[in-house]
């Protein structure tokens, strides 16, 4: 008498399991091959490491939230790789870009009618309504609750994957390179499926750097003062002087030097106004954040500042977006070289 289908099916599946001949070896290796080319065709599961924390995904998020964190690098990558259509609350802005038409897309991005707690970004109970699949923080402050954050386990509880950028994971960006611009990017190309689109962005601003670097090897190194502009962050006259992080790894490319380089073990300085008259400066990168006209701070800076070199010649370019974490430190590479070594270039 022939057995019906669902009990042949059980004694197949009970046959494989005491085998293991139904398409996987007693090792697992040919079940791991199966799930591996599963992957490879589909591009899920995909499971990121994230600050000590594994976050998998079965699919692309859909509902995105970008928190604010005073940066535009994750908006940014997710523009750069064509996922603004994901994006259903963005905090971000610069307020400009070296990127054509990147301040106005970022601009035109939906904002969730968020408003903003204390800690300037998006409070608890407004992120849960917001009901993202994923959320992005530059560094793990994003999560904190004494902030009036959601935790990255409120988050999950709720069916929502968390990330925090690279060199964020304890707040401390000073040891931030261009390669973790690169890796961001890679990331979000992992887990949106965009994978040859992040290696082809990364491809092309490698090739672009190490153009200018070739070109300006050799030259003395200028010692160039970076600072945002009208930007206050501690009790001195300068609290927004760049000390160390990705900035000084784009100087390096493009061919120069932090003169503030030791001036603190963080990413920034608070210096006194006598501290940086008696340093040389032979010239200035301006970072505008939500500033609108930022070389007039530069100018305005150097007419002070009459014994630097930079001033002698008005050594200066304002940057904004390419000279943080984010997928243009190629452009900022390209105008800072420009600026030191006009003659290479």
């Amino acid at each position: 008498m022939p057995m019906n289908r669902p009990v042949a099916t059980a004694l197949a599946a009970a046959l494989c399991l005491l085998t293991a001949a139904c398409g996987s070896s007693s090792d697992g290796k040919a079940g791991d091959a199966t799930a591996e080319a599963a992957a490879s065709k589909t591009g899920y599961p995909v499971t990121l490491d994230n600050c000590g924390q594994k976050e998998t995904f079965d699919k692309a998020p859909g509902r995105v939230v970008v928190m604010n964190g005073a940066s535009v690098a994750e908006v940014s990558t997710l523009l750069a790789l064509g996922l603004g259509d994901r994006i259903v609350a963005n905090q971000q802005t610069y307020g400009n870009s070296e990127v054509p038409g990147r301040a106005e897309a970022i601009e035109k991005l939906p904002d969730g009618g968020v408003k903003q707690n204390d800690a300037f970004d998006v409070p608890r109970e407004t992120m849960i309504g917001l009901r993202p699949d994923l959320v992005l923080s530059t560094t793990a402050y994003g999560f904190d609750e004494k902030n009036g954050f959601a935790t990255r386990d409120q988050l999950k509880d709720v069916g929502a994957h968390s990330y925090v950028s690279p060199q964020g994971c304890d707040q401390d960006t000073s040891k931030m390179t261009i390669a973790d611009s690169y890796r961001l990017l890679r990331d979000m190309g992992k887990v949106f499926n965009v994978r040859d689109k992040a290696e082809e962005l990364i491809a092309a601003s490698e090739k672009k750097i190490a153009a200018v670097a070739d070109k300006v090897k050799g030259e003395k190194k200028p010692r160039v003062m970076v600072l945002f502009s009208n930007m206050s962050m501690g009790g001195n006259d300068f609290s927004s002087v760049v000390a160390k992080g990705i900035y000084n790894d784009i100087l390096a490319e493009a061919g120069g030097a932090n003169a503030f380089e030791n001036a603190s073990e963080g990413s920034f300085a608070d210096l006194s106004k006598e501290k940086v008259a008696a340093t040389d400066v032979d010239a200035l990168v301006v970072i505008g954040y939500n500033d609108p006209d930022p070389a007039a701070y530069a100018e305005k800076l150097l007419k002070e500042s009459p014994q630097w070199p930079a001033a002698r010649n008005s050594t200066y370019v304002t940057l904004s977006d390419s000279m943080y974490l984010g997928p243009s430190n190629d452009l900022a590479v390209e105008k800072i070289a420009k600026m030191l070594h006009p003659d290479a270039l």
